[in-house]
This record gives C-alpha cells, structure tokens and sequence, in this order.
C-alpha cells in the first residue's frame, strides 16, 4: 500500500516537459499576478509558494488517496455493484469528492497558518489574503504541469487538434482554470485566517472545491457533455476569483479611524 501511495506522489515529477512545465507556469504567473504579491520584496513568498505545492502532493497521495479508497470500501458494503454504478454520481461520489475539498484545501493553507502562528497570529487580512493566493498558485502550477506533461508523453501535438477540433484543448482549458481555483481558494482561506474566523473560511472553500470536483464527475458518467462541464469549471472559477480579488483590492473606507481613534487625514 505504501509503495502505491509514493508510486502516486512520485507521478506528480513524471514525464517533465518544456511545454508542460512552462504552459503551467505561465497559467500561474497569470493568475498570481492579479493579486501583486511581492514576491521579490518578500523573498520568504517563494517557500510559502513551494510549500503550498509539497505539502498538498503529499497529502493528496498519502491522506487524501487512503480516505478516498476507505470510503470506497465502506459504500461497496452498503451498495451491490449494480446499485452502486447507477448512483455513482448522486450518492456514492459526494463524500469522495467531499474529502478532495477538505484534505486539499487544509493542506495548501498549511504555510499560511504557519505563518499567521510566527507572527502571534495577528496579520493584516490582505496579507493573509496574498499569502493565500502564493500558496494556492503552488499547487496549482505543480498540479497542472503534472497533468499536462502527461498530455504531452500521450502524444498531444497541434495535429489533435485538426482531428478533434476544440475538444483536443479541452485539458489546457482545464487547467488553466483549475489554477485559478487554487489561488482564490486559498486566497479566501488566507483571508479568512487572518479575520479569525480560518475554520469557517475552510469548510467555504473545501465546499467550492468539492463542487468544482463533483461537476467534473459528472463527465466520466456521460451525463454531462465536457464542454458543458468546462464551461461550468471556468464559470465557478472566475466566480471564486472575482470574489477573492475584491477582498484584495476593495479600498478601504475614507473614514477609517486609526489606532488612536482619530480619523486618517486625507492626501
């Protein structure tokens, strides 16, 4: 069981491409941009950036893996095989999908807490905020280089695209957005740490993740078509983005009153 379960942390640094690595970088540099993270002034970013992608590949092969075949098991003893393939999506997948959310979402916020516990757990919300997204960004660039490397050792080439049209894209498209995901996930979860109200942020998060994945689900069963499915990933994505980034650039009120409890001059 052990040697499967590093087999599956191992996959995530198989097959390294130029193109797999790079597209996935750039998706990254993307989306992290929007949130202007200093990421040269605070040269400590770049492990939280790290740590982010590490710490969720461990756990999604050594946590996340085990609870998801246990869980697996356990439905198998209340469901035949035949009652189990009709609900597969409406019943049998949801605490899967459930335990996805739970166990990537805590593991990305990892170095953000360890972070908010260095400095007395007290850091400013937009802080908490763009720590989030760095961390989040981390295991989305890891994860989709991972994915897209094995696109490309499948023997992806622009050819596919002029025999099966837009649906040869459909993976980058994906991915593209599952970064996005990741970073504003993360994000909210950062935000919501540094307001002290973390646990509350995380069960919101693990719940948009648990629907991103349980929608994607629904492809595999064919009961969705994959550009329906994609157009709703891209949908939820930008949906938790625009919202994570609010939180980041809204400005604060004229009359916002200082530590002393006089108003801030205006310049």
């Amino acid at each position: 069981m052990l040697e499967q379960l590093t087999g599956i942390f191992v996959s995530f640094f198989a097959n390294p491409s130029a193109w797999g690595i790079g597209l996935a970088i750039v998706f990254g540099a993307i989306w992290v941009s929007a949130y202007w993270p200093p990421l040269f002034k605070r040269p400590w970013l770049w492990a939280i950036l790290v740590g982010g992608a590490i710490l969720t590949s461990l756990a999604t092969a050594y946590i996340q893996v085990p609870l998801q075949s246990l869980t697996s098991l356990v439905l198998e003893r209340f469901w035949n095989e035949g009652i189990l393939s009709q609900l597969l999506l409406l019943l049998s997948v949801i605490p899967i999908a459930l335990i996805s959310g739970l166990v990537q979402e805590g593991s990305k916020l990892v170095p953000v807490v360890l972070y908010w516990w260095r400095k007395g757990k007290n850091i400013d919300p937009k802080l908490g905020l763009t720590i989030g997204a760095v961390a989040g960004v981390g295991y989305g660039i890891f994860e989709a280089q991972w994915i897209l490397n094995d696109a490309f050792a499948s023997g992806w080439s622009w050819g596919s695209v002029q025999t099966n049209g837009l649906l040869a894209l459909a993976e980058f498209w994906d991915r593209f957005f599952a970064v996005a995901f990741h970073t504003a996930s993360c994000a909210l979860a950062g935000y919501g740490l540094a307001k002290g109200k973390g646990w509350q942020f995380y069960l919101i998060v693990s719940s948009l993740h648990f629907g991103i994945i349980y929608i994607a689900l629904f492809r595999q069963a064919s009961i969705i078509t994959v550009y329906q499915v994609e157009g709703f990933i891209a949908a939820w994505a930008i949906l938790v983005s625009t919202a994570a980034l609010w939180l980041r650039w809204r400005t604060e009120p004229a009359t916002q009153r200082d530590k002393k409890g006089m108003r801030k001059p205006r310049r």
